[in-house]
Protein backbone atom coordinates (compact mmCIF):
# COMPACT_ATOMS: atom_id res chain seq x y z
CA UNK A 1 0.00 0.00 0.00
CA UNK A 2 1.05 3.58 -0.67
CA UNK A 3 1.30 5.84 1.99
CA UNK A 4 -1.19 8.69 2.13
CA UNK A 5 1.27 11.30 2.32
CA UNK A 6 4.48 9.57 0.61
CA UNK A 7 6.81 11.62 -0.88
CA UNK A 8 6.98 11.78 -4.34
CA UNK A 9 10.52 11.52 -5.93
CA UNK A 10 9.65 13.54 -8.94
CA UNK A 11 10.65 16.81 -6.33
CA UNK A 12 14.33 15.58 -6.44
CA UNK A 13 13.96 15.64 -9.95
CA UNK A 14 13.18 19.35 -9.74
CA UNK A 15 15.69 19.96 -7.22
CA UNK A 16 18.47 18.50 -9.15
CA UNK A 17 17.31 20.46 -12.32
CA UNK A 18 17.65 23.80 -10.47
CA UNK A 19 20.68 22.84 -9.46
CA UNK A 20 22.23 21.92 -12.60
CA UNK A 21 20.75 25.06 -14.18
CA UNK A 22 21.93 27.33 -11.86
CA UNK A 23 25.47 26.11 -12.19
CA UNK A 24 25.69 25.98 -16.30
CA UNK A 25 24.00 28.82 -16.51
CA UNK A 26 25.84 31.27 -14.29
CA UNK A 27 29.08 30.06 -15.63
CA UNK A 28 27.83 30.78 -18.59
CA UNK A 29 26.29 34.29 -17.89
CA UNK A 30 30.06 34.88 -16.95
CA UNK A 31 31.00 35.34 -20.33
CA UNK A 32 29.99 38.87 -20.56
CA UNK A 33 31.89 39.87 -17.17
CA UNK A 34 35.22 38.76 -19.38
CA UNK A 35 34.96 39.99 -22.48
CA UNK A 36 36.62 43.93 -21.70
CA UNK A 37 39.03 41.28 -19.63
CA UNK A 38 39.83 39.86 -23.14
CA UNK A 39 39.85 43.11 -24.92
CA UNK A 40 42.07 44.98 -22.48
CA UNK A 41 45.02 42.10 -22.66
CA UNK A 42 44.63 40.78 -25.95
CA UNK A 43 43.39 43.25 -27.92
CA UNK A 44 40.50 41.49 -29.57
CA UNK A 45 37.68 42.87 -31.26
CA UNK A 46 34.15 42.56 -30.20
CA UNK A 47 33.40 40.91 -33.18
CA UNK A 48 36.15 37.76 -32.56
CA UNK A 49 35.16 37.72 -28.97
CA UNK A 50 31.44 37.24 -29.91
CA UNK A 51 32.19 34.82 -32.15
CA UNK A 52 33.18 32.57 -29.26
CA UNK A 53 30.04 33.21 -27.77
CA UNK A 54 28.36 32.56 -30.86
CA UNK A 55 30.03 29.12 -31.46
CA UNK A 56 29.38 27.73 -27.98
CA UNK A 57 25.30 28.97 -28.97
CA UNK A 58 25.82 26.78 -32.22
CA UNK A 59 27.28 23.68 -30.50
CA UNK A 60 24.70 23.70 -27.75
CA UNK A 61 21.67 23.80 -30.51
CA UNK A 62 23.66 20.78 -32.56
CA UNK A 63 24.21 18.94 -29.54
CA UNK A 64 21.32 19.87 -27.84
CA UNK A 65 19.43 17.23 -30.62
CA UNK A 66 21.55 14.47 -30.18
CA UNK A 67 21.53 14.61 -26.51
CA UNK A 68 17.71 14.92 -26.46
CA UNK A 69 17.32 11.84 -28.55
CA UNK A 70 19.78 9.95 -26.31
CA UNK A 71 17.53 10.91 -22.73
CA UNK A 72 14.43 9.68 -24.94
CA UNK A 73 16.37 6.81 -24.33
CA UNK A 74 18.74 5.84 -21.91
CA UNK A 75 18.05 9.08 -19.07
CA UNK A 76 19.35 11.91 -17.72
CA UNK A 77 22.16 10.68 -15.53
CA UNK A 78 24.82 9.87 -18.01
CA UNK A 79 24.50 12.78 -20.14
CA UNK A 80 24.55 15.23 -17.44
CA UNK A 81 28.00 14.26 -15.96
CA UNK A 82 29.30 14.00 -19.05
CA UNK A 83 28.40 17.58 -20.32
CA UNK A 84 29.21 19.05 -16.98
CA UNK A 85 32.85 17.68 -17.61
CA UNK A 86 32.87 19.15 -20.89
CA UNK A 87 31.52 22.24 -19.50
CA UNK A 88 34.04 22.18 -16.53
CA UNK A 89 37.36 21.32 -18.57
CA UNK A 90 36.59 24.62 -20.79
CA UNK A 91 36.25 26.44 -18.19
CA UNK A 92 39.62 25.19 -16.30
CA UNK A 93 42.23 24.99 -19.22
CA UNK A 94 40.41 28.92 -20.32
CA UNK A 95 42.75 30.27 -17.55
CA UNK A 96 45.85 29.42 -20.07
CA UNK A 97 44.49 30.83 -23.42
CA UNK A 98 46.84 33.26 -25.39
CA UNK A 99 44.88 33.22 -28.68
CA UNK A 100 41.35 32.97 -30.25
CA UNK A 101 41.23 29.86 -31.02
CA UNK A 102 41.75 28.76 -28.00
CA UNK A 103 38.75 30.59 -27.06
CA UNK A 104 36.65 29.10 -29.36
CA UNK A 105 37.78 25.65 -29.06
CA UNK A 106 37.28 25.71 -24.90
CA UNK A 107 34.49 28.35 -24.48
CA UNK A 108 33.03 27.64 -27.81
CA UNK A 109 32.82 23.70 -28.12
CA UNK A 110 33.70 22.79 -25.05
CA UNK A 111 31.73 24.95 -22.87
CA UNK A 112 29.07 24.53 -25.66
CA UNK A 113 28.86 20.82 -25.43
CA UNK A 114 28.08 20.80 -21.85
CA UNK A 115 25.25 23.47 -22.09
CA UNK A 116 23.62 21.41 -24.84
CA UNK A 117 22.44 19.43 -21.69
CA UNK A 118 21.54 21.61 -19.11
CA UNK A 119 17.60 22.74 -21.02
CA UNK A 120 17.30 19.75 -22.87
CA UNK A 121 17.62 17.20 -20.33
CA UNK A 122 16.25 18.79 -17.34
CA UNK A 123 13.19 20.14 -18.67
CA UNK A 124 12.32 16.86 -20.81
CA UNK A 125 12.97 15.04 -17.57
CA UNK A 126 10.61 17.22 -15.92
CA UNK A 127 7.87 16.99 -18.65
CA UNK A 128 8.23 13.51 -17.97
CA UNK A 129 7.75 13.63 -14.55
CA UNK A 130 4.66 16.29 -14.06
CA UNK A 131 1.50 17.39 -16.21
CA UNK A 132 -0.77 19.11 -14.03
CA UNK A 133 1.60 21.28 -12.59
CA UNK A 134 4.19 20.99 -15.29
CA UNK A 135 4.32 24.28 -16.08
CA UNK A 136 5.02 25.01 -11.99
CA UNK A 137 7.41 22.62 -11.83
CA UNK A 138 9.19 24.09 -15.23
CA UNK A 139 9.47 27.29 -13.45
CA UNK A 140 11.18 25.85 -10.55
CA UNK A 141 14.08 24.23 -12.20
CA UNK A 142 14.11 27.56 -14.39
CA UNK A 143 14.51 29.91 -11.03
CA UNK A 144 18.05 28.38 -10.51
CA UNK A 145 18.92 29.57 -14.07
CA UNK A 146 17.93 32.80 -12.56
CA UNK A 147 19.27 32.38 -9.41
CA UNK A 148 22.78 31.51 -11.15
CA UNK A 149 22.56 34.38 -13.18
CA UNK A 150 22.02 36.54 -10.15
CA UNK A 151 24.94 35.34 -8.60
CA UNK A 152 27.88 34.60 -11.06
CA UNK A 153 28.22 37.87 -12.75
CA UNK A 154 28.76 39.88 -8.90
CA UNK A 155 30.55 36.65 -7.97
CA UNK A 156 32.63 36.82 -10.97
CA UNK A 157 33.13 40.70 -11.34
CA UNK A 158 34.51 40.25 -7.42
CA UNK A 159 36.89 37.40 -8.41
CA UNK A 160 38.58 39.09 -10.95
CA UNK A 161 39.41 42.27 -9.20
CA UNK A 162 40.69 39.98 -6.20
CA UNK A 163 42.65 36.94 -8.41
CA UNK A 164 42.70 38.25 -11.60
CA UNK A 165 40.52 36.37 -15.00
CA UNK A 166 42.68 33.81 -15.11
CA UNK A 167 42.35 32.02 -11.85
CA UNK A 168 38.79 33.13 -12.13
CA UNK A 169 37.64 30.26 -15.02
CA UNK A 170 39.92 28.10 -13.07
CA UNK A 171 37.75 28.46 -9.61
CA UNK A 172 34.70 28.61 -12.36
CA UNK A 173 35.61 24.73 -14.00
CA UNK A 174 36.19 23.53 -10.69
CA UNK A 175 32.66 24.59 -9.42
CA UNK A 176 31.02 24.23 -12.16
CA UNK A 177 32.11 20.12 -12.39
CA UNK A 178 31.54 19.03 -8.56
CA UNK A 179 27.70 20.60 -8.82
CA UNK A 180 26.49 19.26 -11.62
CA UNK A 181 28.54 15.94 -11.58
CA UNK A 182 26.76 15.44 -7.93
CA UNK A 183 23.27 16.94 -9.15
CA UNK A 184 23.08 14.29 -11.72
CA UNK A 185 23.28 11.53 -9.05
CA UNK A 186 19.11 12.15 -8.25
CA UNK A 187 18.33 12.18 -12.22
CA UNK A 188 16.04 9.49 -13.85
CA UNK A 189 14.40 9.19 -16.93
CA UNK A 190 10.77 9.21 -16.04
CA UNK A 191 8.43 7.86 -13.19
CA UNK A 192 7.52 4.75 -14.80
CA UNK A 193 10.75 3.38 -14.81
CA UNK A 194 10.48 3.56 -10.66
CA UNK A 195 6.80 2.58 -10.67
CA UNK A 196 5.30 5.18 -10.33
CA UNK A 197 3.16 7.85 -12.04
CA UNK A 198 3.33 11.22 -12.87
CA UNK A 199 2.79 14.37 -10.28
CA UNK A 200 2.65 11.18 -7.66
CA UNK A 201 -0.48 10.11 -8.85
CA UNK A 202 -1.79 6.32 -7.85
CA UNK A 203 -2.72 3.24 -10.21
CA UNK A 204 -6.27 3.29 -10.86
CA UNK A 205 -6.82 -0.99 -9.82
CA UNK A 206 -3.81 -1.58 -7.88
CA UNK A 207 -0.63 -0.67 -6.39
CA UNK A 208 1.00 -3.60 -8.74
CA UNK A 209 -0.74 -2.14 -11.66
CA UNK A 210 1.26 -1.49 -15.34
CA UNK A 211 2.18 2.36 -15.60
CA UNK A 212 0.69 3.68 -18.49
CA UNK A 213 2.98 4.50 -21.53
CA UNK A 214 4.05 8.53 -22.91
CA UNK A 215 2.02 9.42 -25.43
CA UNK A 216 3.02 12.06 -28.00
CA UNK A 217 3.89 12.46 -31.77
CA UNK A 218 6.94 11.60 -33.51
CA UNK A 219 9.54 13.62 -35.27
CA UNK A 220 7.72 12.55 -38.75
CA UNK A 221 4.39 13.53 -37.92
CA UNK A 222 5.36 16.53 -35.63
CA UNK A 223 7.61 17.84 -38.43
CA UNK A 224 4.49 17.92 -41.10
CA UNK A 225 2.78 20.16 -38.73
CA UNK A 226 2.93 23.75 -39.20
CA UNK A 227 2.87 24.21 -35.22
CA UNK A 228 6.24 23.14 -34.97
CA UNK A 229 8.01 25.25 -37.74
CA UNK A 230 6.14 28.31 -35.73
CA UNK A 231 7.65 26.96 -32.30
CA UNK A 232 11.14 26.93 -33.78
CA UNK A 233 10.75 29.95 -35.33
CA UNK A 234 9.54 31.78 -32.43
CA UNK A 235 12.66 30.52 -30.51
CA UNK A 236 14.54 31.70 -32.79
CA UNK A 237 14.02 34.90 -32.39
CA UNK A 238 13.67 34.82 -28.69
CA UNK A 239 17.26 33.37 -28.98
CA UNK A 240 18.55 36.38 -30.99
CA UNK A 241 17.90 38.92 -28.44
CA UNK A 242 18.56 36.53 -25.70
CA UNK A 243 22.20 35.81 -26.99
CA UNK A 244 22.70 39.49 -27.68
CA UNK A 245 21.88 41.23 -24.45
CA UNK A 246 23.68 38.69 -22.25
CA UNK A 247 27.17 38.99 -24.32
CA UNK A 248 26.87 42.95 -25.11
CA UNK A 249 25.14 43.99 -22.59
CA UNK A 250 28.03 44.25 -19.77
CA UNK A 251 30.58 46.39 -22.30
CA UNK A 252 27.44 48.57 -23.43
CA UNK A 253 26.99 49.25 -19.74
CA UNK A 254 30.93 50.37 -19.73
CA UNK A 255 30.57 52.49 -22.58
CA UNK A 256 28.01 54.99 -20.95
CA UNK A 257 30.63 54.79 -17.94
CA UNK A 258 29.32 52.33 -15.38
CA UNK A 259 32.32 50.57 -13.89
CA UNK A 260 32.93 46.94 -13.78
CA UNK A 261 30.55 45.59 -10.57
CA UNK A 262 27.70 47.98 -11.32
CA UNK A 263 27.78 46.62 -15.34
CA UNK A 264 28.24 43.22 -14.01
CA UNK A 265 25.17 43.97 -11.70
CA UNK A 266 23.35 44.71 -14.72
CA UNK A 267 23.45 40.93 -15.89
CA UNK A 268 22.81 40.00 -12.08
CA UNK A 269 19.06 42.25 -11.93
CA UNK A 270 18.44 40.27 -14.86
CA UNK A 271 18.81 36.80 -13.42
CA UNK A 272 17.38 37.90 -10.09
CA UNK A 273 13.99 39.44 -11.61
CA UNK A 274 13.90 36.90 -14.05
CA UNK A 275 13.38 34.44 -11.19
CA UNK A 276 9.93 36.11 -10.67
CA UNK A 277 9.01 35.82 -14.73
CA UNK A 278 10.00 31.98 -14.59
CA UNK A 279 7.50 31.80 -11.63
CA UNK A 280 5.01 33.46 -12.84
CA UNK A 281 4.91 32.66 -16.23
CA UNK A 282 5.21 29.60 -14.85
CA UNK A 283 2.22 29.03 -12.79
CA UNK A 284 0.42 31.33 -15.80
CA UNK A 285 1.28 28.60 -18.22
CA UNK A 286 -0.70 25.93 -16.35
CA UNK A 287 -3.69 28.06 -16.38
CA UNK A 288 -3.63 29.90 -20.08
CA UNK A 289 -1.01 27.28 -21.89
CA UNK A 290 1.49 28.88 -24.29
CA UNK A 291 0.29 30.51 -26.72
CA UNK A 292 -0.58 33.06 -24.58
CA UNK A 293 2.36 33.06 -21.83
CA UNK A 294 5.11 33.27 -25.03
CA UNK A 295 2.88 36.16 -26.25
CA UNK A 296 2.96 38.20 -22.77
CA UNK A 297 6.40 37.71 -22.83
CA UNK A 298 7.22 39.30 -25.93
CA UNK A 299 5.21 41.92 -25.26
CA UNK A 300 7.42 43.01 -22.19
CA UNK A 301 10.27 42.22 -23.79
CA UNK A 302 9.81 44.73 -26.42
CA UNK A 303 8.82 47.31 -24.06
CA UNK A 304 12.19 46.63 -22.62
CA UNK A 305 13.90 46.87 -25.92
CA UNK A 306 12.00 50.11 -26.70
CA UNK A 307 13.36 51.40 -23.32
CA UNK A 308 16.91 50.29 -23.99
CA UNK A 309 17.21 52.49 -26.84
CA UNK A 310 16.76 55.43 -24.85
CA UNK A 311 18.65 54.52 -21.69
CA UNK A 312 21.63 56.69 -21.28
CA UNK A 313 22.76 56.34 -17.54
CA UNK A 314 22.94 53.82 -14.59
CA UNK A 315 19.15 53.79 -13.26
CA UNK A 316 17.46 53.45 -17.18
CA UNK A 317 20.03 50.35 -17.54
CA UNK A 318 19.00 48.79 -14.63
CA UNK A 319 15.07 49.43 -14.68
CA UNK A 320 15.82 47.51 -18.47
CA UNK A 321 16.99 44.84 -16.73
CA UNK A 322 13.98 44.41 -14.62
CA UNK A 323 11.92 44.60 -17.27
CA UNK A 324 13.79 42.31 -19.84
CA UNK A 325 14.30 39.92 -17.08
CA UNK A 326 10.68 39.16 -16.35
CA UNK A 327 10.24 37.91 -20.07
CA UNK A 328 13.76 36.81 -20.73
CA UNK A 329 12.60 34.22 -17.16
CA UNK A 330 9.44 33.62 -19.05
CA UNK A 331 10.55 32.81 -22.10
CA UNK A 332 12.77 30.35 -21.08
CA UNK A 333 10.58 28.61 -18.27
CA UNK A 334 7.46 28.17 -21.18
CA UNK A 335 8.76 26.77 -24.20
CA UNK A 336 9.54 23.30 -22.49
CA UNK A 337 6.19 22.63 -21.60
CA UNK A 338 4.77 24.25 -24.40
CA UNK A 339 6.25 21.60 -26.75
CA UNK A 340 5.20 19.00 -24.61
CA UNK A 341 1.80 20.39 -24.54
CA UNK A 342 1.11 20.72 -28.53
CA UNK A 343 3.29 17.44 -29.22
CA UNK A 344 3.08 15.27 -25.99
CA UNK A 345 6.26 13.19 -24.44
CA UNK A 346 6.76 10.42 -26.44
CA UNK A 347 9.95 12.33 -27.92
CA UNK A 348 9.69 15.30 -25.87
CA UNK A 349 13.74 15.40 -25.94
CA UNK A 350 14.12 14.97 -29.52
CA UNK A 351 11.07 17.82 -30.49
CA UNK A 352 12.20 19.74 -27.70
CA UNK A 353 16.19 19.90 -28.84
CA UNK A 354 14.94 21.08 -32.36
CA UNK A 355 13.07 23.53 -31.46
CA UNK A 356 15.93 24.60 -28.68
CA UNK A 357 18.30 24.28 -32.07
CA UNK A 358 16.39 27.14 -33.83
CA UNK A 359 16.80 29.09 -30.94
CA UNK A 360 20.41 28.60 -30.55
CA UNK A 361 21.41 29.82 -34.25
CA UNK A 362 19.35 32.62 -33.26
CA UNK A 363 21.78 32.90 -30.58
CA UNK A 364 24.98 32.27 -32.25
CA UNK A 365 23.92 35.15 -35.40
CA UNK A 366 23.07 38.06 -32.47
CA UNK A 367 26.17 38.11 -30.64
CA UNK A 368 28.57 38.27 -33.86
CA UNK A 369 26.07 40.57 -35.59
CA UNK A 370 26.05 42.44 -32.78
CA UNK A 371 29.45 42.61 -32.16
CA UNK A 372 30.60 43.19 -35.71
CA UNK A 373 28.34 46.19 -36.39
CA UNK A 374 29.60 47.76 -32.95
CA UNK A 375 33.18 47.64 -34.78
CA UNK A 376 31.51 49.18 -37.84
CA UNK A 377 29.67 51.58 -36.38
CA UNK A 378 31.11 52.52 -33.02
CA UNK A 379 27.41 52.30 -30.97
CA UNK A 380 24.82 49.49 -30.54
CA UNK A 381 22.22 52.03 -31.80
CA UNK A 382 21.43 50.09 -34.95
CA UNK A 383 21.34 46.78 -32.88
CA UNK A 384 18.78 47.98 -30.33
CA UNK A 385 16.38 48.97 -33.32
CA UNK A 386 17.03 45.18 -34.76
CA UNK A 387 16.35 43.40 -31.63
CA UNK A 388 13.33 45.61 -31.31
CA UNK A 389 12.26 44.74 -34.95
CA UNK A 390 12.95 40.49 -34.32
CA UNK A 391 11.22 40.77 -30.74
CA UNK A 392 7.98 42.62 -32.85
CA UNK A 393 8.24 39.43 -35.41
CA UNK A 394 8.70 36.88 -32.89
CA UNK A 395 5.49 38.03 -31.35
CA UNK A 396 3.62 37.72 -34.98
CA UNK A 397 4.92 34.47 -35.43
CA UNK A 398 3.63 33.31 -31.98
CA UNK A 399 0.04 35.04 -32.56
CA UNK A 400 -0.33 32.82 -35.10
CA UNK A 401 0.73 29.80 -33.72
CA UNK A 402 -1.88 27.21 -34.00
CA UNK A 403 -1.97 23.36 -32.48
CA UNK A 404 -1.32 20.45 -34.90
CA UNK A 405 -4.39 18.63 -35.77
CA UNK A 406 -5.17 15.76 -33.42
CA UNK A 407 -4.22 11.85 -33.93
CA UNK A 408 -6.00 8.85 -33.22
CA UNK A 409 -3.82 6.32 -33.74
CA UNK A 410 -1.84 4.87 -31.30
CA UNK A 411 1.32 7.00 -29.28
CA UNK A 412 -0.44 10.37 -30.51
CA UNK A 413 -1.68 13.00 -28.36
CA UNK A 414 -4.91 11.61 -26.53
CA UNK A 415 -8.03 13.63 -28.00
CA UNK A 416 -10.33 13.56 -25.15
CA UNK A 417 -9.59 15.81 -21.79
CA UNK A 418 -12.09 13.33 -20.13
CA UNK A 419 -10.66 10.34 -21.17
CA UNK A 420 -7.10 11.79 -19.84
CA UNK A 421 -4.97 9.33 -17.33
CA UNK A 422 -2.11 11.27 -15.17
CA UNK A 423 0.37 10.27 -18.14
CA UNK A 424 -1.46 12.70 -20.19
CA UNK A 425 -0.76 16.28 -21.27
CA UNK A 426 -3.56 17.80 -19.32
CA UNK A 427 -4.04 20.93 -21.47
CA UNK A 428 -6.14 21.54 -24.72
CA UNK A 429 -3.21 23.21 -26.73
CA UNK A 430 -4.30 27.15 -27.10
Amino acid sequence: MHLKNKYFYGYNIVAAGFVIQAAYVGAMFTFGVFFKEFQAEFGWSRGAISGASSLAFLIMGITGILVGRLNDRIGPKVIIMVGGLSAGLGFLLMSRIQAPWQLYLLYGIMVGVGLSTHDVITLSTVARWFTKTRGMMTGIVKVGTGTGQLIAPLATSALIATYGWRKSTLLIGVVLVVTVVSAAQALRRDPQGMGLLPDGAKHQASDAAPPCEEHGLSLGTAARKGAFWTLSLAEFTIFFCIGTVFVHIVPHAMDLGLGPVAAAGILSTIGGVSVLGRMVLGAAYDKVGGKHSLSLCFIVLIVALLWLQMATNAWMLFFFAAVYGFAHGGFLTVMSPTVAELFGTGSHGLLFGIVLFSGTLGGAFGPIIAGTTFDRTGSYSMVFIGLTALALAGFVVTILLRRPGRETSAGSLMTSPKSMTPCDNPHKPS
